[in-house]
């Protein structure tokens, strides 16, 4: 089992960047697709980014598409979310989720197909 805590959050202005890191313990980290997802307040959880197995595939919502990229570094457990040109409109908890899978090349940008969640970290961005 995977455990996944996140950290990074903050609070910005409009234009600014920020990196989020999800550090994930008690599992084979390279065995699992990796995502970060967002929820608003009132809003439903949505999906952000995600990267394959074997970090070679990755996704975006279109949304963040240009602005945000997603990476990882297997020795380090962990995998990273930088954000660049911040809007007030990606405020969030901004969460990390893990999946396990046998096909190493393959992205789901379905949040039921995730087992593992971390806690969250909160993102504001201020106008």
């Amino acid at each position: 089992q995977v455990q996944l805590a996140e950290s990074g959050g903050g609070l910005v202005q409009a234009g600014d960047s920020l990196r989020l890191s999800c550090v994930a313990s008690g599992g084979t980290f390279r065995t699992y697709a990796l995502a970060w997802f967002r929820q608003a307040p009132g809003k439903e959880r949505e999906f952000v980014a995600t990267i394959s197995r074997d970090r070679g595939r990755t996704s975006y919502a279109d949304s963040v598409k240009g602005r945000f990229d997603i990476s990882s570094d297997n020795a380090k457990n962990t995998v990273y979310l930088q954000m660049n040109s911040l809007k007030p409109e990606d405020t969030a908890v901004y969460y990390c989720a893990a999946r396990a899978t046998t096909w190493s090349f393959t992205v789901s940008t379905t949040r039921g197909d995730y087992g593992y969640w971390g806690q969250g970290t909160q993102v504001t961005v201020s106008s």
